[in-house]
C-alpha cells in the first residue's frame, strides 16, 4: 500500500490513540517522524518513544502523556503543510497556535523544531503541523 503523506498518517494515528485513551501508539519510523516525536517529547505532549524493529521494518512506539484526571496532555494535532500545498513561513511570520498555548512544528534549514525555537533562532521554514 502506497502512502502519499506519512506525516498526516502519524498525526491521525496519534489523534485516534488519544481519543481512545491508549497508553501507546505505534507508527512506522522515519527520520522526520523521529524528529517530530523529539519535538513532541520536548514540549511535553508525549512521555517519550522507543524504536522497534520487525524484520526490515522500523517502528516508533510513542508513550502518550496523561494528566492525573486521565485527560490527555495533547488536546489536538493538525497537519498544515501537505504534499499538494506546502506552507512556508519567514522568521517573522511563524504562527502562534491558540495564542501561544499550542506549538507549531516546523522543518527548517537547521532541522525540525518547534515554532518557539525557530523564532528564537530567527529562522523560517515549512510548517509541518499544529499541536495543542
Amino acid at each position: 500500500m502506497s502512502m502519499s503523506d506519512p506525516l498526516a498518517d502519524m498525526c491521525t494515528r496519534i489523534r485516534n490513540a488519544v481519543s481512545a485513551r491508549h497508553e501507546t501508539v505505534r507508527v512506522p519510523a522515519s527520520n522526520v517522524k523521529q524528529a517530530v516525536a523529539d519535538v513532541l517529547r520536548n514540549e511535553g505532549y508525549i512521555a517519550g518513544y522507543t524504536e522497534e524493529s520487525e524484520g526490515a521494518r522500523r517502528y516508533l512506539r510513542l508513550r502518550l502523556n496523561y494528566r492525573p484526571d486521565r485527560r490527555a496532555t495533547l488536546g489536538g494535532i493538525r497537519r498544515v503543510s501537505r504534499p499538494g500545498l506546502r506552507v512556508y513561513v519567514n522568521k517573522g511570520e511563524i504562527p502562534r497556535v491558540y495564542g501561544g498555548l499550542g506549538v507549531a512544528i516546523m522543518s527548517t534549514s537547521r532541522g525540525v523544531m518547534s515554532g518557539h525555537e525557530a523564532w528564537r533562532q530567527k529562522v523560517g521554514g515549512e510548517v509541518i503541523c499544529y499541536v495543542w
